[in-house]
Protein backbone atom coordinates (compact mmCIF):
# COMPACT_ATOMS: atom_id res chain seq x y z
CA UNK A 1 0.00 0.00 0.00
CA UNK A 2 1.49 3.29 -1.37
CA UNK A 3 1.46 5.64 1.63
CA UNK A 4 -0.63 9.36 0.90
CA UNK A 5 1.58 11.83 0.80
CA UNK A 6 1.66 14.53 3.78
CA UNK A 7 -0.69 17.43 3.96
CA UNK A 8 2.09 19.89 3.89
CA UNK A 9 2.65 18.53 -0.26
CA UNK A 10 -0.43 19.69 -1.24
CA UNK A 11 -0.03 23.02 0.44
CA UNK A 12 0.00 26.60 -1.03
CA UNK A 13 3.03 27.63 1.74
CA UNK A 14 6.25 27.03 0.14
CA UNK A 15 8.72 28.62 1.82
CA UNK A 16 10.76 28.81 -1.58
CA UNK A 17 8.24 30.42 -3.31
CA UNK A 18 7.43 33.05 -0.80
CA UNK A 19 11.26 34.18 -0.96
CA UNK A 20 11.45 33.69 -4.26
CA UNK A 21 8.68 35.59 -5.24
CA UNK A 22 8.77 38.30 -2.99
CA UNK A 23 9.81 42.03 -3.83
CA UNK A 24 13.30 42.28 -2.74
CA UNK A 25 14.41 40.64 0.10
CA UNK A 26 11.94 38.30 3.03
CA UNK A 27 11.97 39.33 6.27
CA UNK A 28 11.29 35.98 8.59
CA UNK A 29 10.28 36.59 11.91
CA UNK A 30 10.73 34.28 15.15
CA UNK A 31 7.35 33.46 16.01
CA UNK A 32 6.75 33.93 19.91
CA UNK A 33 3.30 33.93 20.38
CA UNK A 34 -0.27 34.02 18.23
CA UNK A 35 0.30 37.71 18.70
CA UNK A 36 2.88 38.45 17.53
CA UNK A 37 2.74 36.13 14.44
CA UNK A 38 -0.36 38.14 13.30
CA UNK A 39 1.20 40.96 13.79
CA UNK A 40 4.38 39.93 11.92
CA UNK A 41 2.10 39.21 8.76
CA UNK A 42 0.36 42.41 8.92
CA UNK A 43 4.03 44.55 9.01
CA UNK A 44 4.80 42.68 5.65
CA UNK A 45 6.98 39.29 7.04
CA UNK A 46 7.14 36.66 4.28
CA UNK A 47 7.45 34.21 6.68
CA UNK A 48 7.98 32.77 10.15
CA UNK A 49 10.55 30.75 12.02
CA UNK A 50 9.40 28.59 14.46
CA UNK A 51 11.98 27.30 17.83
CA UNK A 52 9.04 25.73 19.83
CA UNK A 53 5.94 24.34 19.48
CA UNK A 54 3.20 26.82 19.13
CA UNK A 55 -0.48 26.05 19.26
CA UNK A 56 -2.77 27.18 16.85
CA UNK A 57 -0.16 28.86 14.59
CA UNK A 58 -1.28 27.29 11.57
CA UNK A 59 -4.22 28.35 11.68
CA UNK A 60 -3.22 32.01 13.11
CA UNK A 61 -1.38 32.76 9.50
CA UNK A 62 -1.10 32.17 6.18
CA UNK A 63 2.91 32.50 5.78
CA UNK A 64 4.84 29.60 5.33
CA UNK A 65 6.52 28.05 8.93
CA UNK A 66 10.31 27.23 9.34
CA UNK A 67 11.36 24.78 11.87
CA UNK A 68 14.30 25.94 13.90
CA UNK A 69 14.18 24.26 17.21
CA UNK A 70 16.07 21.02 17.55
CA UNK A 71 14.64 17.62 16.73
CA UNK A 72 14.17 14.95 13.69
CA UNK A 73 12.03 16.60 10.96
CA UNK A 74 8.97 14.56 12.42
CA UNK A 75 8.75 17.32 15.20
CA UNK A 76 8.61 19.86 12.75
CA UNK A 77 5.92 18.27 10.76
CA UNK A 78 3.77 17.09 13.98
CA UNK A 79 4.31 21.74 15.24
CA UNK A 80 2.65 22.21 11.73
CA UNK A 81 5.70 23.58 9.73
CA UNK A 82 6.23 24.02 6.20
CA UNK A 83 10.16 23.59 6.28
CA UNK A 84 12.58 22.15 8.24
CA UNK A 85 15.94 23.53 9.56
CA UNK A 86 18.94 20.57 8.60
CA UNK A 87 22.06 21.70 10.91
CA UNK A 88 25.06 20.30 9.38
CA UNK A 89 26.44 21.02 12.50
CA UNK A 90 24.74 18.75 14.38
CA UNK A 91 24.64 16.31 11.63
CA UNK A 92 27.66 16.23 9.32
CA UNK A 93 29.65 12.74 8.77
CA UNK A 94 30.29 10.25 6.24
CA UNK A 95 27.82 7.40 7.11
CA UNK A 96 24.81 8.80 5.07
CA UNK A 97 23.09 10.81 7.89
CA UNK A 98 22.69 13.67 6.46
CA UNK A 99 20.94 11.83 3.53
CA UNK A 100 19.13 10.29 5.74
CA UNK A 101 17.41 13.13 7.23
CA UNK A 102 16.88 15.02 3.92
CA UNK A 103 15.18 12.28 2.50
CA UNK A 104 12.53 11.64 5.94
CA UNK A 105 12.21 15.75 5.29
CA UNK A 106 11.14 14.95 2.30
CA UNK A 107 8.76 12.43 2.66
CA UNK A 108 7.20 14.06 5.45
CA UNK A 109 6.86 17.40 2.72
CA UNK A 110 8.81 19.72 4.22
CA UNK A 111 11.12 21.78 2.78
CA UNK A 112 14.74 21.59 3.63
CA UNK A 113 16.59 24.46 4.72
CA UNK A 114 20.46 23.79 5.28
CA UNK A 115 22.05 25.41 8.30
CA UNK A 116 26.12 25.98 7.21
CA UNK A 117 28.07 28.11 9.49
CA UNK A 118 31.94 27.98 7.28
CA UNK A 119 33.01 27.53 4.19
CA UNK A 120 33.77 23.25 4.82
CA UNK A 121 29.95 22.72 5.65
CA UNK A 122 28.86 25.08 2.70
CA UNK A 123 31.10 22.41 0.28
CA UNK A 124 29.75 19.48 2.02
CA UNK A 125 26.40 20.31 1.51
CA UNK A 126 26.43 20.79 -1.87
CA UNK A 127 28.20 17.95 -2.60
CA UNK A 128 26.11 15.91 -0.43
CA UNK A 129 22.64 17.01 -0.77
CA UNK A 130 22.18 20.12 -3.21
CA UNK A 131 19.75 21.94 -1.39
CA UNK A 132 17.70 24.64 -2.83
CA UNK A 133 17.95 26.67 -0.01
CA UNK A 134 20.68 27.75 2.39
CA UNK A 135 20.56 29.57 5.96
CA UNK A 136 23.91 31.04 6.44
CA UNK A 137 24.57 31.68 9.84
CA UNK A 138 26.81 33.74 11.43
CA UNK A 139 27.24 32.07 14.71
CA UNK A 140 30.76 31.26 13.95
CA UNK A 141 32.24 34.45 13.60
CA UNK A 142 35.40 35.43 15.35
CA UNK A 143 35.39 37.95 18.24
CA UNK A 144 36.91 40.64 15.84
CA UNK A 145 34.83 39.65 13.22
CA UNK A 146 31.04 41.12 11.90
CA UNK A 147 28.79 38.25 11.85
CA UNK A 148 27.31 40.32 8.99
CA UNK A 149 30.93 39.86 7.14
CA UNK A 150 31.30 36.66 8.37
CA UNK A 151 27.76 35.80 6.38
CA UNK A 152 28.54 37.52 3.55
CA UNK A 153 31.84 36.34 3.37
CA UNK A 154 30.29 32.68 2.89
CA UNK A 155 27.59 34.06 0.14
CA UNK A 156 29.96 33.78 -3.30
CA UNK A 157 30.10 29.83 -2.82
CA UNK A 158 26.20 29.91 -2.80
CA UNK A 159 26.02 28.80 -6.71
CA UNK A 160 23.35 30.73 -8.48
CA UNK A 161 20.15 30.17 -8.87
CA UNK A 162 20.22 28.72 -4.91
CA UNK A 163 18.51 30.86 -2.41
CA UNK A 164 20.36 32.17 0.45
CA UNK A 165 18.80 33.57 4.05
CA UNK A 166 21.04 35.34 6.55
CA UNK A 167 20.41 34.61 10.72
CA UNK A 168 22.49 37.72 11.84
CA UNK A 169 21.94 40.26 14.43
CA UNK A 170 19.46 42.93 12.08
CA UNK A 171 18.22 45.83 13.78
CA UNK A 172 17.73 48.44 11.24
CA UNK A 173 16.66 49.43 7.77
CA UNK A 174 19.95 50.19 6.47
CA UNK A 175 21.34 46.75 8.03
CA UNK A 176 18.72 44.75 6.08
CA UNK A 177 19.55 46.68 2.61
CA UNK A 178 22.69 45.93 2.79
CA UNK A 179 22.23 42.01 2.56
CA UNK A 180 19.77 42.45 -0.14
CA UNK A 181 22.17 44.48 -2.29
CA UNK A 182 24.63 41.26 -1.45
CA UNK A 183 22.57 38.94 -2.70
CA UNK A 184 21.23 37.61 0.25
CA UNK A 185 17.17 36.74 -0.46
CA UNK A 186 16.08 36.39 3.87
CA UNK A 187 16.95 36.87 6.98
CA UNK A 188 15.47 36.00 10.07
CA UNK A 189 14.65 38.51 12.51
CA UNK A 190 13.72 38.74 15.87
CA UNK A 191 10.16 39.10 17.10
CA UNK A 192 8.84 42.45 17.42
CA UNK A 193 7.83 45.52 15.45
CA UNK A 194 9.33 44.82 11.67
CA UNK A 195 7.76 47.51 9.83
CA UNK A 196 10.89 49.51 9.38
CA UNK A 197 13.30 46.13 8.80
CA UNK A 198 10.43 45.49 5.81
CA UNK A 199 10.37 48.84 4.38
CA UNK A 200 8.34 49.80 1.21
CA UNK A 201 10.13 49.56 -1.84
CA UNK A 202 13.53 48.10 -3.50
CA UNK A 203 16.70 49.81 -2.51
CA UNK A 204 18.12 51.46 -5.43
CA UNK A 205 21.40 50.20 -6.26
Amino acid sequence: MVEEPSRHLTGVRRLSQAIAEGDGISVIVHAVDLAGVRAAEEQGAEALALTRRLDGVREATSLPLLWCAPGPPRTAADAGADAWCLVVEHADDDHGVLEAIQAEAAGLGLECVVDVRDEDELASALERLDPEIFLLSGREANDDEDPLDHVLGLLPDVPAGKLAIAEVPVGTREEVVALERAGIDGVIVRAGDVTELVGDATPQV
